[in-house]
């Protein structure tokens, strides 16, 4: 009988690899940068909210998808990890610009002040251009997986990060916020399955694709990835107005603060609560046609989607 994998055991370790692994590649980007004074400073703030902790979640599904469909590389991620790398980058180059005074003008992230407010607005929108462009760097700085397949997933990733996600949500939740119409939850979902969820599916697509996922495997792992982006964000919503502060690093009741629209303000705590289950549900439902393959992203969706921060 195959012996139970420790989730929490698995996301630490994992956290851990990821966390070296980006700690290497800005030492390498730090060796490799042109001198000066400007350069410095840009690079402190890149590292400054690069390694400031985090989940690392994103990385960690992709690596998850790498391991459940090829098991023999659980012990060797090497090859990997640059591509992993790309996509925190990214993801970080977004929240410091989601924190921007033009955007949604927050001034803790992580639990640390935000890196406009560490360094400067101007710093900062460097840093995340920095983390944004350094990102395609690290994706395709791969010679020990097919070149076919590493285009390609970079390819998918850009556009998930881009217009055909990420960016586009954050443009949607921009009008909404500066329009008297009030957003149904229709509106909500699309704009958090664009600005949340399309990271969480690229991640989890270009994992398969690097291993030579096929169609079906792919289309298992889209469909996983839209729920569990959708049950993570209903989580954020209602920790906004339960967690505590400690642990999620940024003010609760923030949401409300701000007269934003979420789960919890058109369904209520207890029917964003309902709503969070049914998308868990779905999102293990995605995972059956993986079978065995399918059980660590099992285990890591119970794990991120009940948690308390």
């Amino acid at each position: 009988m195959k012996e139970k994998l420790d989730i929490a055991a698995y996301v630490q370790a994992r956290q851990k690899l990821i966390n070296q692994a980006l700690a290497t590649e800005m030492d390498r980007a730090e060796q490799a940068a042109p001198p000066g004074e400007g350069t410095a400073r840009l690079l402190a703030a890149m590292r400054y909210s690069l390694l400031a902790g985090g989940k690392r979640l994103r990385p960690l599904l992709f690596l998850a998808v790498i391991e459940s469909l090829k098991p023999e590389t659980a012990e060797n991620l090497s090859s990997y990890l640059p591509f992993a790398c790309g996509i925190e980058m990214l993801h970080t180059y977004s929240l410091i610009h989601d924190d921007l005074p033009a955007m949604d003008d927050d001034d803790l992230r992580r639990g640390r002040p935000s890196c406009h407010k560490a360094f400067d607005e101007a710093t900062a929108i460097l840093a995340g251009d920095g983390l944004l462009t350094h990102c395609f760097f690290c994706l395709l700085a791969n010679s020990a997986v097919s070149s076919v397949h590493v285009v390609q997933a970079a390819q998918y990733f850009a556009w998930k990060a881009g217009l055909g996600g990420m960016v586009t949500g954050q443009a949607l939740d921009l009008a909404a916020e500066n329009t008297t119409e009030p957003l149904d939850l229709p509106g909500l979902r699309k704009i958090h399955a664009s600005k949340t969820g399309a990271l969480l599916e690229a991640a989890l697509v270009c994992g398969g694709r690097l291993v030579g996922a096929d169609g079906a495997q792919r289309q298992s792992l889209l469909e996983f990835g839209q729920q569990f982006g959708l049950a993570f964000q209903i989580k954020d919503d209602i920790l906004d107005v339960v967690g505590e502060e400690s642990r999620l690093g940024k003010p609760v009741g923030s949401d409300a603060a701000n007269n934003k629209t979420t789960y919890v303000s058109l369904l209520g705590l207890q029917g964003a609560e309902q709503a969070a289950e049914q998308a868990i549900m779905a999102a293990k439902k995605a995972l059956q046609s993986l079978g065995e393959q399918g059980q660590l992203l099992l285990g890591l969706t119970e794990y991120f989607c009940q948690r308390d921060n």
